[in-house]
């Protein structure tokens, strides 16, 4: 793996830096990753060896346990984060950050996607979480995706293939998203950049924007808000360590100093826990915790 990645690999590498929690233990291999011929490599390392691998994304949906990471983390880079317009299409790599996607659409005059503003992934992690916001989805602008397999083949799927679901989408086991298209539409620069600050202004008034969290805990079960049914059973502000169930949004922990991973997962069970025994819901998680 080393001759695969030479500088680009680090050993036992603690994973708070890479994630929006800011918290985890170590990666036993954190791996950055240029080009489409090393990823291809490095996953046919994996099945080789039998080594699990995880895409990292902007670590923004992602609470990596205290007891770290086996096998490699992998960062998208390089090539995986170009973006261009084509044939009246956005061609995004799957390591391009939400953030570049929205400037680059708003620079060129291309309308559909001012909703993914302030979402801290990146197109890859959208697509597989099916990331979105106000009554929006990333499926809705999605016309294809390219993956390479866990096999190492490269393969194109169509929208439809995908069977999108609330925050999710159905991707073949072990594959990775490398380009994404997404259809736009023509407008004026300006009114695309005053949807974008509206989106932006509506987030940060209704999001705690000022401590690390991973956004939304818990997915929201059908016709409800899990922030609501977690501020109904009076969770709202409780603290294990360093980690609190924010007092602005019940459905977002916040790291206010020092949490460790086994912090926020305390406080995941204790909300899954009460409001199941309250209100007969059982939350589903929309974070993604890994690791032993």
């Amino acid at each position: 793996m080393i001759g695969l990645l030479d500088k680009d690999v680090h050993f036992n590498c603690p994973m708070g830096s890479y994630t929006t929690f800011r918290v985890g233990g170590k990666a036993e291999a954190l791996c950055a990753v240029k080009d489409l011929p090393q990823l291809k490599e490095l996953l046919s390392f994996a099945s080789r060896e039998d080594l699990p691998y995880l895409i990292v994304g902007k670590g923004s949906n992602i609470l990596v346990k205290d007891s770290g990471l086996k096998g490699m983390a992998l960062l998208l880079q390089g090539e995986l984060e170009g973006v261009e317009e084509k044939e009246g299409a956005i061609h995004a790599g799957g390591g391009l950050g939400l953030s570049e996607l929205v400037r680059f659409s708003h620079k060129k005059g291309l309308a559909g996607l001012e909703f993914l503003a302030g979402i801290p992934g990146t197109v890859g992690g959208a697509v597989a979480m099916n990331a979105g916001a106000w009554g929006r989805s990333t499926g809705d602008v999605l016309t294809a995706v390219e993956i390479i397999t866990a096999d190492g083949r490269r393969v194109t799927l169509n929208s439809s293939e995908l069977r999108f679901g609330y925050r999710k989408a159905v991707l073949p086991i072990g594959s990775v998203v490398v380009k994404a298209l997404f259809k736009v539409t023509q407008d004026r620069p300006e009114a695309i950049g005053k949807r974008i600050r509206d989106y932006l202004e509506r987030r940060k008034a209704s999001q705690p924007l000022e401590h690390p969290s991973a956004g939304s805990v818990f997915k929201n079960p059908p016709h409800d808000y899990a922030g609501r049914l977690i501020e109904s059973v009076g969770l709202k502000g409780k603290r294990i360590g360093g980690a609190m169930i924010s007092d602005q949004h019940a459905n977002v922990i916040v790291n206010v100093g020092g949490a460790s991973a086994q912090d926020i997962l305390s406080l995941m069970e204790a909300a899954w826990q009460t409001v199941r025994e309250r209100t007969g819901v059982e939350l589903e998680p929309e974070i993604k915790v890994v690791g032993d």
